[in-house]
């Protein structure tokens, strides 16, 4: 029973710990700490220079692809002229077919390089795959958790207005007829005032726990001057489509809205996930496109797919700076998710910092920050019961008018303290905790990891793009151009063995002739 009632708790994974200790450089080289502050600029220094490792990887591609096109365009000349020499030489004993042994085993090394260039990309695009879907799955897990948290501070918002209007209803309806009934009886209107005074002070009470409003933009004003006509209740449905307000202007909600931010990361994720899967679609149909074309000697082909390997070799190198600052930026935020969300603005401008510590923490040993206003309406909750109780026995027999009045008193009592029950098991910090928990693992377990994988696949995308762009132009340019392949036909026909062993051939499957 004891490990079923505790919180879960959340702890930095591995890679976490590990991205987070990496050393933090800004613009003048000098070292930064790792805390998690995204607004400051020399935190943004930081990931810039992490991003720009990418940038220096790709210079180096560029500067090993383009020593090799200078090798091929300036020193295949010579090779030429040696291979000429060679097929002179062995022209006795060659059949007019292929090429000599030295020029046919470069041919076939640079296309084994090219061909286990493109198995390293397939690879790598497997990986990218797996990456996408586990970073896919831990944003729904981070997005799916928000909306259940809205749901229940939605659902909080709704019992306080819904509990706020039924005691104003008793008020300025049956409590006020009672008291212009029992006028001429003091003690019977001494107890109705106390129900109206013990009413009004219900309503104060609930009216101070702000968590709803200062989690959910209900557009309220000030919460000592909330009245019955200013609240907006707020119908709790399923968390899929739980009401959110969209700010009106800025490009975060403030104060902080999780339905807003639940909103915004799915909009953001499936974008995300889409050019992912282009990307790797992209990198897929050049990698076959590329066997097709070696297996099928297609020059043209084989051109084509070097000006999309040259696109695909910049966007992997792009999207790994890209991936490289928001994993270290991730880790930084994983590594104590607690502190950002008490010390940014975002979070706590409408709200105490005991609040938020009391539902992101939810120790045992710390008490509610609403005990005390749950306690003290509780206690006048039940003094009106009394004070009912009371006049149901004594004045009715006096004042049977009051008869209908005091039911209909009675029952907004009864509604009254069932919402009350409810709003206490849903101000409880173990739900909301559990939510928070819940959106941390998506996030700094799933979603860490799958941008772990999809930084080792455009790594290993980028190396294996390196070395197509290296291996393809000596690839097409081995290939016989059409004037050769002419005369290899040419030669082939002029040949009489050839010839007449093709018509021995012919006759030996022509039983008829």
């Amino acid at each position: 029973m004891a490990t079923m009632t505790t919180v879960p708790s959340y702890n930095p994974s591995l890679w976490v710990r590990i991205c987070h200790a990496l050393p933090r450089l800004d613009f003048s080289m000098q070292m930064r700490d790792n805390v998690f502050v995204p607004v400051s600029w020399e935190y943004q220094q930081t990931l810039l220079v992490l991003s720009s490792l990418s940038a220096i990887a790709l210079v180096i591609s560029l500067l090993v692809v383009l020593s090799f096109l200078i090798h091929y365009c300036c020193c295949h000349r010579g090779d030429r002229n040696e291979g000429s020499e060679e097929e002179e030489e062995d022209e006795d004993g060659s059949t007019g077919h292929g090429y000599s042994g030295k020029k046919g085993r470069g041919i076939c090394c640079v296309t084994w390089v090219a061909v286990a260039a493109v198995t390293l990309c397939c690879v790598a695009i497997g990986i990218g795959f797996y990456g996408n879907s586990e970073a896919n799955d831990g944003m729904y897990q981070l997005t799916s958790s928000l909306l259940t948290a809205n749901y229940t501070l939605a659902s909080i918002d709704l019992l306080i207005s819904d509990t706020i209007t039924g005691l104003q209803l008793s008020i300025s309806g049956p409590l006020a007829s009672m008291e212009e009934l029992f006028t001429g009886s003091k003690p019977f209107l001494v107890s109705t005032r106390n129900c109206r005074r013990l009413s009004e002070n219900v309503i104060n009470l609930l009216s101070s726990i702000s968590l709803a409003r200062s989690s959910i933009d209900t557009g309220l004003g000030n919460d000592s001057g909330i009245s019955g006509a200013s609240i907006t209740p707020l119908t709790p449905v399923p968390p899929s489509v739980a009401p959110t307000v969209v700010p009106n202007s800025g490009l975060m909600a403030s104060p902080f809205s999780p339905g807003w931010a639940a909103n915004t990361l799915m909009v953001n994720e499936d974008y995300r996930w889409l050019s992912y899967v282009l990307l790797l679609l992209l990198d897929l149909i050049v990698c076959l496109f590329i066997l097709l074309g070696l297996a099928k000697q297609a020059r043209w082909l084989l051109i084509l797919m070097t000006v999309l390997a040259w696109l695909a070799l910049f966007l992997s190198w792009g999207s790994l700076g890209l991936e490289t600052a928001t994993v270290v930026a991730l880790s930084d935020f994983c590594s104590d998710p607690n502190a950002f969300v008490l010390n940014s603005t975002h979070f706590n401008s409408r709200t105490s910092s005991d609040v938020l510590d009391y539902y992101l923490t939810c120790n045992r040993r710390m008490n509610s920050p609403f005990q005390q206003l749950l306690t003290q309406s509780q206690r006048a909750l039940s003094n009106i019961h009394t004070h009912l109780s009371s006049l149901d026995r004594n004045a009715l027999t006096q004042f049977p008018k009051a008869e209908k009045s005091l039911r209909d008193v009675q029952q907004i009592l009864n509604s009254t303290e069932g919402n009350f029950h409810q709003l206490v098991a849903l101000l409880n910090c173990r739900g909301l905790n559990k939510d928070y928990i819940d959106s941390l693992k998506g996030l700094c377990y799933d979603g860490m990891e799958g941008l772990l994988y999809l930084s080792l696949y455009s790594f290993l995308s980028a190396l294996a793009f390196t070395a197509i762009l290296c291996s393809l132009p000596g690839a097409w340019r081995s290939f016989p151009s059409e004037s050769e392949e002419y005369e290899d036909s040419d030669s082939e026909s002029e040949d009489p063995f050839t010839s007449h062993q093709d018509s021995k051939r012919f006759l030996q499957w022509q039983p008829w002739l």
